[in-house]
């Protein structure tokens, strides 16, 4: 459920009490982690906290209006959201996830996202510890690693799950012909 809230506040102010309460705790935990120069906003109808365009004046490559998304917060219909760019890095990824089974607490994540019904899903420790691991120069140089192919006298393909990391869908083939008069296509390899 994407809210239409322009402000954090206004963001928080039109939750329900027990749903304004546990995104309040994550929220407090985020910005007592969070490297002072990233911003908090509101973008996709979420809290946000971004890379602003003052430091990253690319933005986000999806929409460059929009400063470059690191985390984000946010209240679904069926359940709450944190959402984390630690994905991105194997290093990070595998870290995260050996730190939360260390916790004892059920991980329910998605791509970049973990879920939870209650505060107490959460392991609070291993949310703030990602966020503290992420300072914006190591992020901006993380994004960028994603985003962009390396070139040696080249420019190399964008892998599928780079492609996938940095949110951009990779060119699929053309499908196969359909059978026609009663003869299959073959692929031509």
């Amino acid at each position: 459920m994407q809210s239409k809230a322009t402000t954090v506040e206004a963001y928080l102010a039109e939750l329900p009490a027990d749903r304004r309460a546990a995104l309040e705790a994550v929220r407090k935990v985020i910005l007592q982690n969070l490297d002072k120069h990233y911003i908090e906003n509101m973008s996709y109808g979420m809290i946000t906290w971004c890379v602003p365009h003052s430091l990253y004046p690319a933005g986000y490559h999806c929409n460059p209006k929009q400063a470059l998304p690191f985390a984000a917060l946010a209240s679904q219909k069926n359940y709450m959201s944190v959402y984390l760019c630690n994905y991105a890095s194997p290093t990070e990824d595998a870290w995260f996830r050996s730190a939360w089974k260390k916790s004892g607490k059920k991980l329910d994540m998605g791509k970049c996202c973990v879920r939870f019904k209650k505060v107490d899903d959460l392991a609070l420790d291993v949310v703030g510890e990602a966020i503290r691991r992420m300072p914006v120069k190591a992020y901006v140089e993380l994004y960028e690693s994603c985003i962009k192919p390396a070139s040696k006298g080249g420019s190399k393909k964008i892998t599928s799950a780079r492609a996938a990391k940095a949110g951009r869908a990779k060119p699929k083939s053309a499908p196969a012909k359909s059978r026609r008069a009663g003869v299959r296509s073959r692929s031509v390899r």
